[in-house]
């Protein structure tokens, strides 16, 4: 079971926000790229009537979330999908998660980390399985109108494009292209500590 010192940091200010987009009756959360499993059995608990979806492409991190949901014995937690958000949904569905299927889908600190295709399948994946006036919601650093800052924010945009050229901090304009091109709008930005940001798109 692995523990990531980030996720323990901003788990509770993105619940804080995320508690404002779940809906109060029943409903589904897809989370594409859950990495170690601590934010999904963070939020997990405070919905109790809600059905959670982890998922990752990585069989350690697949490991780590179905540790975390047991040692949480968390009964509305499904176990983790193996997902590669750049295959088409056909690919990697499951009987629970369908088109129109999910009220929300949440996805933590991947576009920044991933190949352009990746954030591209994200909005594909969200336009496909969101119920109509369900929300994608995204937290990380992201760029504005082509401006990035603190400093601080710059800098790890450098280290991550030295790591791999194809990673790198998303503009905001290009994902509210990529929104529009899968009946989805930019609802709400939030800033939140740390220099990140949740930002909610909401399907039409």
């Amino acid at each position: 079971m692995s523990i990531a010192g980030a996720a323990e940091r901003n788990k509770q200010p993105i619940l804080d926000v995320l508690t404002k987009y779940i809906p109060l009756k029943s409903s589904f959360v897809l989370e594409i790229a859950s990495g170690t499993g601590q934010h999904i059995c963070h939020f997990a608990p405070k919905f109790p009537d809600t059905r959670w979806q982890p998922s990752d492409m990585d069989s350690a991190s697949l490991k780590s979330i179905q540790a975390h949901i047991e040692n949480k014995d968390l009964k509305n937690v499904l176990p983790p999908l193996q997902v590669d958000i750049t295959k088409p949904i056909a690919q990697w569905a499951s009987p629970d998660v369908t088109p129109g299927s999910c009220d929300l889908v949440l996805n933590v600190n991947m576009v920044h980390i991933s190949p352009w295709e990746a954030a591209v399948g994200l909005f594909k994946t969200a336009g496909t399985l969101l119920k109509p006036g369900g929300y994608l919601f995204m937290y990380g650093p992201f760029k504005v109108n082509g401006i990035l800052v603190p400093d601080s924010n710059v800098q790890f945009d450098q280290h991550l494009r030295s790591r791999d050229s194809r990673w790198g901090i998303r503009d905001i304009a290009d994902l509210d292209k990529l929104a529009e091109e899968n009946n989805l709008k930019r609802e709400n930005m939030v800033d939140m500590p740390a220099n990140n940001k949740c930002t909610i798109y909401k399907k039409n």
